[in-house]
Order: C-alpha cells, then sequence, then structure tokens
C-alpha cells in the first residue's frame, strides 16, 4: 500500500483544528485560500515577461494574465497555453495560481495566460464555463499581439479549472474551433456526482473531504440537473472523440482520483491519446505546495513533457 507523502502529511498536520473552508462564506474561504496558500509557495520563478490584460467576452471583461517564460524572446512566436485555476468554482485568483503557472510556463517553454473567471454562489453555473470558452477564443483571436502561435494552442487547469479544461476542449470540438493540440488536466473534477470508491476512503482526512466537495458543487449549481450537465460532468459528455491528445495527472489521496481516471480512460476508449500519470502519495491541490512538497517542481516538469511534445 503506498504511504501518504511525508511532506503532505506535514502540511495535513499544519491544517488540523483550523476552520476548513466549507465552515465559511465564500467571501471569508476566498480570503482564507488566498492568504493561507502563499505561504506555502516557494519564491516566484523569474520570468521574461508578466502582463495582466482583459478579454472581451459574451457577459462581460474577463481579466486575464500573460506569462512569457525566462530566456524567451520578446518577438517570439510561442505556443499558448490558455490556464483556469482551482478552488471549485467558488475561490482562487490569479495571484494564487501565479508561482504554478510560472513554473508552467517555464517547464514546457510556452506562453500561459491565466483566466480570472467568474465565481460562483455571485455567478451559477454555467458563467465559469462561459468565461472559460469566451477566454480561450478571445485569445485565438488576439493570439498574433500576444506573440502567440494559434495553430499551437493547448488548455490546462487543476481541480475545478481541470473541469474547465476539459469542458473548454469539448465546447471547442463542438463549436469547430479554436483548435487545440492538448489538453492537461491536474487532478480535474469530470463527475459531480461524487460516487466513487475514493470518495469514500479519501472524502474525509486529505484537505478536500466530501463535505467541501459538496459544500463547492451546492454554490456552483443551480440544481440536481446542472450535476449531469456535460458542461459539469465532462465525464457524462455524449461523445470523447475527436478532442485534443490529454495528460491526466490524478493524486492517491485524493477524493476524485477516480472520476480523473475515469476520464482518462474514456479519453482513451475513444481513441484519444491520452497519458495518465499518477503522483500515488500526494493529496488534493499539492501543486499549489511548492516550497511545503518540493516534488511539485518535478511533476510540473514531468507533465510539460507532454506539453512540447504536442506543441512543439
Amino acid at each position: 500500500m503506498t504511504m501518504l507523502d511525508p511532506n503532505a502529511a506535514k502540511v495535513l498536520a499544519a491544517m488540523a483544528g483550523q476552520p476548513t473552508l466549507d465552515m465559511m462564506t465564500p467571501p471569508q474561504a476566498r480570503a482564507m485560500f488566498s492568504t493561507a496558500f502563499p505561504t506555502m509557495q516557494a519564491a516566484k520563478p523569474a520570468v521574461a515577461e508578466v502582463r495582466d490584460l482583459a478579454a472581451e467576452g459574451t457577459q462581460g471583461s474577463i481579466p486575464l494574465r500573460l506569462y512569457r517564460p525566462a530566456g524567451s524572446q520578446a518577438a517570439a512566436m510561442l505556443p499558448g497555453i490558455v490556464f483556469f485555476h482551482g478552488g471549485g468554482w467558488v475561490i482562487g485568483d490569479l495571484e494564487t495560481y501565479d508561482n504554478i503557472c510560472r513554473l508552467l510556463c517555464n517547464a514546457a517553454g510556452c506562453a500561459v495566460v491565466s483566466v480570472d473567471y467568474r465565481l460562483a454562489p455571485e455567478h451559477k453555473f454555467p458563467a465559469a464555463a462561459v468565461d472559460a470558452f469566451d477566454a480561450l477564443r478571445w485569445v485565438a483571436a488576439h493570439a498574433a499581439g500576444l506573440g502567440i502561435d494559434a495553430a499551437r494552442l493547448a488548455v490546462a487547469g487543476d481541480s475545478a479549472g481541470g473541469n474547465l479544461a476539459a469542458v473548454v476542449s469539448l465546447m471547442a470540438r463542438d463549436a469547430g474551433g479554436p483548435a487545440l493540440k492538448h489538453q492537461l488536466l491536474f487532478y480535474p473534477v469530470t463527475d459531480l456526482s461524487g460516487e466513487t470508491e475514493s470518495y469514500r476512503v479519501n472524502g474525509s482526512d486529505y484537505f478536500l473531504t466530501q463535505t467541501l466537495m459538496r459544500w463547492f458543487g451546492d454554490h456552483y449549481v443551480n440544481d440536481v440537473g446542472d450535476r449531469i450537465d456535460w458542461r459539469a460532468s465532462p465525464l457524462l459528455a455524449h461523445k470523447h472523440g475527436e478532442l485534443p491528445s490529454a495528460t491526466v495527472l490524478v493524486c492517491g489521496f485524493d477524493p476524485l482520483r477516480d472520476e480523473g481516471v475515469a476520464y482518462a480512460a474514456v479519453l482513451q476508449g475513444a481513441g484519444v491519446p491520452t497519458q495518465l500519470i499518477r503522483a500515488d502519495s500526494q493529496i488534493h491541490g499539492y501543486l499549489l505546495m511548492d516550497a511545503a512538497i518540493p516534488e511539485v517542481a518535478q511533476m510540473i516538469k514531468d507533465c510539460s513533457a507532454s506539453l512540447r511534445r504536442a506543441l512543439f
């Protein structure tokens, strides 16, 4: 049996006895998340450029942040990764995800555009998915001005952001574009039913709990019917063929583990080239903890290898 990573165990021990996010209001949870997680992050890796932008979406302006990798030339047309942050569609922002975007940018050698989509419950389903797809379309349309090669685009995200990356891959396929080369899904939400074995065995002791996932889902969706809409649960999409190649990372001590495995299997079964990477000793959200869990940097590099194969 795989043992919990000792550094992850230290993180969990430090969290023990603290109020959990599901005990808070969404604004309180956002404040807690944006304060606590940066304390577990290493110094910001240097990149060539960071620039805040805004996309004009169908339902309003969407804040973005553009990163270009260290050592890249200003005039270079780089592959682009549109990144969607996690946080259960309720919490998370550009600042909390600044480190992971810098790490991904440098490891992949690509420009990264991080998307600050609207959050629930102020903006219920499908607002996040609408913003995510609008942002992708805006980046594709404005790629030349951003120094991005529109013919070499990928999407990426973690947890709820992994959900959005999977959803916009489906949306782009069905809409006839933008064309995507790869989808990088870090421990994604793919099925809001929450009925897997990993929910039962990992649902109470490893930061992301069944209770917290229920809190996130209840704030995001309007009703039970939304939970089986493929834009919330991409595992339930009518078909999974003709999608960009995929890399799916799952963590052993994560209630979302089994739905990530299931999504990789569905993609593979539909003929989509898919790599499943297992971090069997890790907990949900660990990629945001690169100072507390040093293995993060290598995992970002390992996952970025798939991006490089797809985009270069």
